[in-house]
């Protein structure tokens, strides 16, 4: 197999999908660092959810110090929650709802990665060092919760749809995202999911492995499956955003 050469890759941008935690073990957020390093390495920029602690703070630093760019696209309902420190990194676009969070965080991108994810429930027992020293990770309310799923398979969806054909990868770290692999497996053998759509997305261990993955993927066509443009979903999307505003906008000028 040949690898892509350091600065030579086919993406512009990549979005990772990642929780405000750091997670219990360090294996994930060294996973965190090292995705955000191999990006660097083949001169990938980087969109995210755009919080400034946990495994978000751990990729975004690590591809700011690196000299790439951070676009985080964030609800301004949640800059509060996610960026607990007031530190971020790069461009910081807020946006109206979720739904624009997840439409403006996959316009921006080429392909998109899951980092382990969602995020446990309990204290953190310890605090990983900072890259830096910017940000303070010492959470003593870890937040997040079943987003990184959720984004991850919302995407997947989009690529079975035809909405997108972008490449889509899990780093499954220590096995971290093997039960939703056999789950899939499942799905497919009991005929819920087409042999073929189990391929819709790759996953590897490491950071190298995965992106390598990413930029020889090769979409997965089905004639069945409605062709839809990206554009015209954006399009829908925007009239449904603008029409949400100007009802409540409408709603609370009455009160």
């Amino acid at each position: 197999m040949e690898e892509v050469k350091v600065g030579n890759s086919r993406f512009k941008r990549v979005c990772v999908f990642c929780g405000s935690s750091t997670g219990k073990r360090h294996c994930y957020q060294d996973a965190a660092v090292e995705l955000g390093k191999e990006l660097v390495a083949r001169k990938v920029d980087l969109v995210y959810g755009g919080g400034s602690v946990g495994l978000m703070g751990l990729v975004s630093e690590a591809v700011h110090c690196g000299g790439g760019h951070v676009i985080g696209i964030i609800p301004r309902t949640l800059m509060s929650k996610e960026v607990i420190t007031g530190e971020t990194f790069g461009e910081v676009k807020p946006v109206a709802s979720m739904h624009q969070r997840k439409a403006e965080m996959a316009r921006h991108s080429d392909a998109f990665i899951a980092l382990p994810g969602p995020t446990f429930p309990h204290p953190s027992p310890f605090a990983y060092p900072p890259l830096s020293g910017l940000i303070s990770l010492h959470l003593r309310r870890p937040l997040g919760g079943y987003g990184t799923l959720e984004e991850l398979l919302e995407v997947i969806t989009w690529a079975q749809l035809g909405i997108h054909n972008k490449p889509v990868g899990l780093l499954n770290v220590d096995g971290y995202y093997n039960s939703l692999l056999a789950f899939i497996d499942k799905a497919v053998e009991d005929g819920f999911i087409q042999p073929y759509q189990r391929h819709i997305f790759v996953s590897a261990p490491n950071a190298k492995d995965l992106v390598q993955k990413l930029e020889e993927y090769v979409p997965v066509e089905d004639a069945v499956a409605a062709k839809l443009s990206w554009e015209m979903e954006q399009m829908g999307l925007n009239s449904t955003l603008h029409a949400e505003i100007a009802s409540t906008a409408s709603n609370s000028g009455k009160q």
